[in-house]
């Protein structure tokens, strides 16, 4: 069924944002048949996504409050989960881990994964710098908009 031949049920979506609320996720992504609705929380800037799959609908919750200027995220130099997922370290199981602390990094060099939907995604470092803290311990879940990790 086309999208054009199908409404999409405001309500739904309604729902969607306050169980967001409710359970202090960031994003809630449901699909039925051909119709994907994606309804996600603004903690920050909006992160740049590429979706093989088009997006049916999407509608941003109501944004919670600022971030205390203080946070992880706000450093200029944090790198910030993109999505929902679980941080993996290293490329593989007892692997040696991609990057560790006082690392020198450069631009675009892959510095973890993010697994979302059975879906690895490479975390590249944004800038050229050293690796002064890695935030997160390797198997953990992270949200959107997370700090990583920190590259001065």
């Amino acid at each position: 069924m086309s999208a054009k031949n199908k409404t999409i049920d405001q309500e739904v979506i309604r729902q969607l944002a306050e169980l967001l609320k409710e359970t202090g996720l960031s994003e809630i992504e449901v699909e039925q048949d051909d119709l994907r609705i994606r309804v996600a929380q603004n903690f920050g800037p909006a992160p740049v996504h590429v979706s093989a799959a088009p997006q049916a609908a999407a509608a941003p919750a109501p944004a919670a409050e600022p971030v205390a200027p203080a946070s992880p995220e706000k450093h200029p130099g944090a790198v910030t989960s993109p999505m929902v997922g679980t941080a993996y370290l290293s490329p593989a199981p007892g692997a040696d881990p991609f990057i560790q602390v006082g690392d020198s990094v450069k631009a675009g060099q892959t510095v973890l994964i993010v697994e979302a939907m059975k879906t690895m995604n490479q975390i590249t470092a944004p800038k050229s710098g050293k690796v002064s803290a890695i935030l997160v311990d390797n198997g953990q879940p992270v949200e959107y908009g997370e700090a990583l990790l920190i590259v001065e």
